[in-house]
């Protein structure tokens, strides 16, 4: 192919030193048909076929390929025949015996002929998209996967972003109102694709029919919801942009954080920064054109939405409530009765009626017991002999002066000595640990070795004056005698003596 350059040397050497198209072939060594097209085009017009492509083994059977293709468009995307698997078709079927590489030609170009066209949109003030992504974390030292809630208002692309261990519903819950509650505001409507935390079945006509909580979360902030098409990711492309973005800038390189809380901080804090930037074709910054989304937004409602994943449940005879294959402790005296779990995202909290039985911190490891020692001191103290081998104590990290209380009681006491230890670890059920700890130290510098030694000691300190112990009221321990003296006593001891009184 001859360059630009020749071309514009011969195109002047005969429009402008006025030489022939002959002369001209036979000064540059090309023919005169060359000489008349370069006169005709400024520049190399490159190569133009004249005539289609024969392809005589694999023609007779393009319409077959066609309609293969077209119907594939209806099927799983998994299960569509690939240039390969067609290839292998025709060759074992119809006897074909061309080439793997006419038939990867001809899907390339039905699929490039065949691509989804899309329609330049426009986004209003006040509306939202969501999904979830996922991403590398490190939390508490630990290194695991992240799954984090990204909101986006296309209008001025102001992101949000929240992470947790788990995409649950509790924690689409918790970003839908912790990003209201960072805008201030409720959108008027937000884009979701077909998640089955939103949607809980689709009809043939193309409704949703909505999950229970994602109903109560719509009743509570009043907005419209949208879904995209089944398998059409780009129906929300902002927000789909968005998670890509938050992958690798946000959360690049991978974030480190002592807990959820501080790692969600940091995150926020860079949609912060974002605010500054402009976005390619808009007329000011993102937190600019943010004002005019704010300015359409609902209002949030008096009380946030209680983000949590209602779960009716049984308590065990061990006291133990299941929930997600994890056990939770439950005080004893709940034992098989029918509770209610509310799952928060860092939280499970199991009721009984409307009373809170039981807290604790929540646990997205399997099949684990997540234990509270003191829901299990009142039957450890009546079966004592289960003190030594009962695992709700096991990991409860009490001050060195608890075991030497529990040593002194049980060389004086025995089995009862093993029973009142309980009684003082069951004090923590009514006061503060540091408070117990205080009491135990002070009863064990005043010799007080007891229950209700320590108790008073707690109780005399509460009350801000100290202990008086009467060693009266406990007959196990050591008494003296004090009687008053009788002076004709000393008469005796002088006649004892031989002396004279």
């Amino acid at each position: 192919m001859h360059t630009v350059e020749l071309y514009a040397q011969v195109r002047r050497y005969v429009a402008v030193d006025r030489h022939s198209q002959r002369q001209a072939a036979r000064h540059f060594g090309i023919s005169r048909d060359m000489v008349a097209k370069m006169l005709e085009n400024a520049q190399p017009p490159g190569y133009r076929r004249t005539a289609p492509v024969v392809r005589p083994k694999l023609d007779p059977f393009l319409g077959w390929i066609s309609e293969i293709l077209k119907t594939d468009q209806e099927k799983h995307r998994k299960q569509r025949h690939t240039a390969q698997r067609i290839f292998e078709r025709l060759r074992d079927e119809y006897g074909y015996t061309g080439g793997y590489t006419v038939i990867k030609d001809v899907v390339r170009e039905h699929e490039r002929r065949h691509r989804e066209m899309f329609v330049p949109l426009v986004h209003p003030p006040g509306h939202a998209q969501v999904d979830f992504g996922e991403a590398v974390v490190v939390v508490g030292g630990v290194e695991q996967k992240g799954h984090f809630l990204a909101m986006d208002l296309p209008h001025s692309d102001a992101p949000f972003v929240m992470i947790f261990p788990m995409e649950t519903t509790e924690a689409f819950c918790l970003g839908h109102a912790e990003a209201f509650a960072w805008f201030g505001g409720v959108p008027q409507s937000i884009l979701y694709d077909n998640t089955s935390i939103a949607v809980a079945r689709i009809l043939e006509t193309g409704e949703r029919i909505r999950t229970q909580v994602f109903g109560q979360l719509l009743s509570h902030y009043l907005f419209r919801d949208r879904f995209a098409r089944v398998g059409k990711g780009n129906d929300k492309g902002n927000v789909e942009g968005l998670v890509k973005y938050i992958q690798r800038t946000i959360l690049t390189p991978i974030p480190q954080a002592p807990d959820w809380e501080s790692l969600n901080r940091q995150a926020r804090e860079r949609c912060l920064r974002r605010r500054d930037e402009r976005v390619r074709g808009s007329d000011g910054t993102i937190g600019e054109r943010l004002a005019a989304d704010v300015a359409a937004f609902l209002p949030l409602p008096a009380a946030p939405f209680d983000c949590c994943r209602l779960v009716p449940g049984r308590v065990s005879s061990q006291s133990l409530v299941r929930f997600r294959t994890n056990d939770y402790s439950v005080p004893v005296a709940f034992g098989h009765r029918d509770v209610l779990v509310k799952a928060y995202v860092h939280q499970v909290v199991i009721c009984h009626g409307a009373e809170v039985i039981a807290r604790h911190a929540r646990s997205y490891e399997r099949d684990t017991m997540i234990f509270d020692p003191l829901h299990y001191l009142p039957l450890i103290e009546q079966k004592i002999g289960s003190l030594d081998q009962a695992a709700p104590l096991v990991g409860w990290d009490l001050p060195g002066e608890f075991a030497t209380l529990r040593r002194l009681l049980e060389s004086r006491l025995a089995k009862a000595g093993a029973r009142e230890y309980v009684g003082v670890l069951r004090l923590h059920e009514g006061f503060r640990a540091t408070q117990v700890h205080d009491a135990v130290r002070t009863a064990l510098r005043l010799g007080a070795i007891s229950y209700h030694g320590v108790k008073h000691c707690l109780l005399a300190a509460l009350d801000g004056r100290p202990p008086r112990l009467d060693l009266a009221d406990y007959p196990h321990l050591p008494l003296a005698a004090v009687a008053i003296t009788d002076p004709t006593a000393y008469n005796e001891l002088l006649l004892a003596a031989g002396e004279t009184p």
